[in-house]
């Protein structure tokens, strides 16, 4: 009996009421997971399906036939000019330490990455090789800057294009995904000071508390923001609202969507890092976001048209994955379900009467999809994560369970996060467009964009009749 008294002062000393004492620090050892590691190499193999062929599939199919292959070379040099950008600096500007609003350069060219690197992921103690990680952010790096020539489709020069995506890949991209997600990592987080310390180290939207799991802001407002910055510097297709400038093919924009919805598992699924529990919710949330949204577009378009649309399905489609990935691992699934219907909803009324009342010509609709979907995708994330509503809520790495949450505290955070991506991607474009239009121009000449850019900037025809 004396012995159990012992022991149950001793057990309430160290800590029993949790409540008045802190946790003691877990230490865990640090190792690599063979499941994780398999299932980030083939996530990484997915994004880059979603952008080739799938993202030039869905553009390709609704420009003209005279300007299909224009827009796949596009797609496919933006993706191979990223991955070599990302590998030279990319890499190491977006994700070491530096200050708030950029990294450093001490990966540079990848230097000091070997085979036996790790790289943190959510869980304390579990890594992943870091040449993979390398791999997996390079697909996003890839196919932000290729989002944005949707806006600008069928009327600017091969050229110009290069040297934007080279620019605005430097300058807004890197610094938004420093500012967004890079941080110290999990096991950085072993006490109150040292979570302190660490959170001063992490980019500045990290330290506002800005939520975004898989590119809400870092890659579809960051890209839909261009894309509009830069239709309304271009100017409109000659003979906007004049002539027929349908879609020479909705069939293949339709496979273009497919492929995307099926690479955006590992898109969404793949920005866990792991493979465990968490990565199943991201799963569901990513299924059922998209398919209430294409529910939502076409009933939207069947009510106020008449008649449902392939593309205006296909379309849908891309706005709730557009949406549900800043939300992804936070929200349940049916805080999913209504996340997708008002983004199908409300990219439908961007898309047919925003963009007939502001007059711009956003060809195949980045701003319209990607930006107003990734708004509404980052503030609903307040909204969804919320444990009242079914969300996980926030993890507390130091305490090691989930924090007391704020749905309007966590608002003015998401808020943050939009606020600063429309401000810098937006300048960045700005200043972009117009230094390349001084010097070299950014559209081709009014013969050109009547004979195609597939011949007069490439050569070459898509089908031959």
């Amino acid at each position: 009996m004396k012995h159990l008294l012992n022991s149950f002062i001793l057990f309430a000393l160290l800590g029993f009421a949790g409540f008045v004492f802190a946790e003691p620090a877990v230490v865990v050892t640090p190792s690599i997971n063979k499941g994780d590691t398999a299932w980030m190499i083939v996530a990484t193999v997915l994004v880059i399906l979603m952008v080739i062929p799938g993202l030039a599939l869905f553009y390709g199919g609704m420009v003209r036939a005279k300007n299909m292959l224009s827009i796949l070379m596009q797609v496919f040099v933006i993706f191979s000019m990223m991955a070599i950008l990302w590998a030279i600096y990319g890499y190491s500007v977006a994700f070491t330490e530096g200050n708030p609003f950029i990294g450093g350069l001490s990966k540079l060219f990848l230097i000091g990455i070997t085979p036996d690197s790790m790289a943190a992921t959510f869980s304390k103690g579990a890594y992943i090789p870091e040449y993979i990680y390398v791999a997996f952010q390079l697909t996003f790096a890839a196919i932000t800057p290729a989002l944005i020539i949707g806006a600008f489709a069928e009327r600017v020069k091969f050229s110009a294009i290069l040297i934007f995506m080279f620019i605005w890949f430097t300058f807004a991209y890197l610094p938004m995904a420093h500012m967004v997600w890079y941080w110290a990592g999990p096991d950085a987080y072993t006490d109150a000071a040292a979570g302190t310390t660490a959170g001063a180290t992490a980019g500045f939207l990290f330290q506002k508390g800005a939520l975004d799991f898989a590119g809400g802001t870092v890659v579809h407002i960051n890209a839909g923001i261009a894309g509009l910055i830069g239709c309304l510097i271009v100017g409109k297709r000659i003979g906007y609202k004049k002539e027929s400038l349908a879609p020479h093919s909705v069939t293949m924009t339709m496979i273009g969507a497919s492929l995307l919805w099926v690479g955006w598992f590992g898109f969404n699924v793949g920005s866990n890092l792991e493979a465990n529990g968490l990565s199943g919710l991201v799963f569901i949330n990513t299924l059922l976001a998209s398919a209430a949204a294409t529910l939502a577009w076409s009933g939207a378009e069947w009510i106020i048209r008449g008649k449902p649309s392939m593309l205006g399905g296909a379309s849908g489609a891309i706005a709730g994955l557009v949406a549900i990935t800043p939300a992804c691992g936070w929200a349940g699934p049916m805080g999913s379900i209504v996340l997708g219907l008002v983004a199908g909803i409300a990219c439908f009324v961007a898309v047919t009467s925003l963009k007939s009342l502001l007059g711009y010509d956003d060809s195949l609709d980045a701003f319209g999809v990607h930006g107003v979907g990734g708004i509404i995708g980052a503030l609903g994330t307040a909204v969804v994560a919320s444990p009242a509503l079914g969300g996980t809520g926030v993890w507390d790495y130091v305490a090691n369970g989930v924090a007391e949450y704020s749905m309007s505290t966590q608002l003015i955070s998401q808020a943050w996060g939009v606020g600063v991506c429309l401000v810098w991607s937006g300048v960045v474009s700005f200043i972009a467009f117009k230094l390349i239009d001084m010097v070299i121009g950014l559209r081709v000449s009014e013969e050109a964009e009547r004979e195609g850019l597939d011949i007069s900037e490439h050569g070459e025809t898509a089908y031959h009749m």
